[in-house]
């Protein structure tokens, strides 16, 4: 089925399934919305406002291992901002930022982010799980010129992953904690891959397990 668009040049025939992107309103419950409807059509982009601050105060995702601000990701869902922060309310609960759900850990998922020039800050997991920014749980995490950053666990401060790739270009992982190890990024197990991008000022360490990220020091 087609539908017909009306252009400067003329008609254009358009698939009717073809999925433009979702623009997503600077404020907490239009980025829960668009994350929802993203996945419910079975991945989407989502077009971040520009230079905006989206606070969440409050999660609204829960997964088995602890809350998440923002709806697990569990189809390919693309977050293209432009100097775009997603943060933590100081005085909301502890819940990490993000969570990216595949199907060699969750059954029946398919979650894929790309965040583009955007930045993840102020995630707490809570105790005891791993991921404060953002948790890899089998899926495919990738940021461009995105950053993970003021986010806490027990481990993987930044970024946690197991049994999934995670992906960094032009990217950074600074300013994280962990209270055992991988401040930055905790790698269990799959895949992660740096490149042109900056781990580094971590506490109490970049990347753990030690030597588990090529091009990690620390």
């Amino acid at each position: 089925m087609f539908v017909v668009s009306a252009l400067a040049t003329g008609l254009v025939a358009i698939p009717a399934t073809a999925h433009a992107e979702i623009p997503v309103f600077c404020n907490e419950s239009s980025l829960v919305t668009a994350i929802n409807v993203a996945n419910a059509a079975g991945g989407d982009t989502l077009a971040l406002a520009p230079f905006c601050t989206y606070t969440l105060t409050s999660a609204h995702g829960s997964a088995s291992d602890g809350p998440v601000g923002l709806p697990p990701i569990t189809t390919p869902i693309n977050m293209a901002g432009l100097g775009t922060t997603i943060t933590r309310a100081p005085s909301a609960p502890a819940f990490r930022i993000l969570e990216v759900e595949g199907d060699a850990n969750v059954p029946g998922t398919d979650g894929r982010l790309n965040l583009a020039a955007v930045t993840i800050s102020g995630g707490s997991a809570v105790t005891p799980f791993p991921g404060g920014g953002i948790a890899n749980r089998g899926g495919a995490l990738t940021l461009t010129s995105s950053s993970v950053t003021g986010s806490s666990a027990v481990a993987g401060g930044g970024i946690y992953t197991d049994n999934g790739t995670v992906s960094l270009t032009a990217s950074t992982v600074t300013g994280n904690t962990a209270t055992s190890s991988g401040g930055g990024i905790y790698k269990n197990s799959g895949t992660v891959n740096l490149l042109a991008s900056d781990v580094s000022r971590n506490t109490p360490d970049n990347c753990a397990p030690s030597g588990s990220v090529f091009g990690c020091a620390g």
